[in-house]
């Protein structure tokens, strides 16, 4: 086991689940990202923070591999991933759920539950995996367990939210990356979807999250990067971010 040290924090090499190094990426000419580092580790919470247009977005399409790398590395489990397709790291358990959800509107939220479902899991040193399946995933939303035969297009974006995450968790994922996830959201749904996390987390499931709301990040997070013009400019524990009154006031939105 070897240990490292990157981001002023110490850490092993078998902790880590997902890490880039020197990540560049874009649309075409245009250049987003800019020599992005960054690491999330087994059973933690990481907070992407930046303004609007500090490219979190772009850093997790990059990282799922729906944005082509310019440059850099991507490696998830210790295995360098190059160029594979986004279905290929999900079905090798990294979860990704957009910003804008990408539901299947015209099917029913038991419909939208069924077609992601895929086999149990098991951690690198073969622990198993939290293994979700409809019954499960009822007792962790049980906004949705109450209708399953609801269509898609007839849910809140609250509702369709929860939907996402949950048909994302029917992968059985040992990683989950979350693009906004209380962005838009109901105040009660927002608390559902902390809970979530912290559960996640305490079952070994490691998280990366774009968020602009800091007092979401601040309580599920441990650490945070903060991404500015497609850099990152700083990274430290959620707690010491929230001391950092200049940074705070320059690159995040309270």
């Amino acid at each position: 086991m070897v240990k490292t040290q990157q981001d002023g924090l110490a850490h092993t090499s078998a902790d880590i689940f997902l890490e880039c190094k020197d990540l560049c990426a874009g649309y075409g000419s245009a250049q987003i990202l800019f020599d992005v580092n960054l690491h999330v580790k087994r059973g933690e919470v990481v907070a992407l923070m930046g303004r609007n247009g500090a490219g979190k977005s772009t850093t997790l399409k990059t990282l799922m591999g729906l944005v082509a790398k310019k440059s850099g590395t991507v490696a998830f489990l210790g295995r360098d991933h190059r160029d594979l397709e986004p279905f290929e790291m999900a079905k090798r358990g990294l979860a990704y759920v957009p910003e804008d959800r990408r539901i299947f509107t015209d099917l029913t939220v038991l419909e939208n539950l069924s077609v992601a479902r895929q086999d149990r899991r098991f951690f690198p040193e073969g622990q198993e995996a939290p293994f979700w399946d409809i019954e499960s995933l009822g007792v962790l939303f049980p906004s949705l367990a109450k209708m399953p035969d609801r269509l898609g297009a007839q849910m809140s974006g609250g509702e369709q939210q929860m939907l996402a995450v949950a048909r994302s968790l029917m992968g059985n994922p040992l990683m989950i990356m979350l693009d906004e996830p209380s962005e838009g959201v109901a105040p009660l749904m927002v608390e559902q979807m902390g809970e979530m996390i912290l559960g996640l987390k305490r079952r070994g499931v490691g998280v990366l999250l774009s968020e602009q709301n800091f007092q979401f990040a601040q309580w599920v997070a441990d650490r945070v990067y903060v991404l500015e013009r497609g850099e990152i400019v700083h990274t430290s524990g959620v707690k010491e971010l929230a001391q950092n009154e200049a940074l705070m006031r320059s690159f995040v939105s309270l």
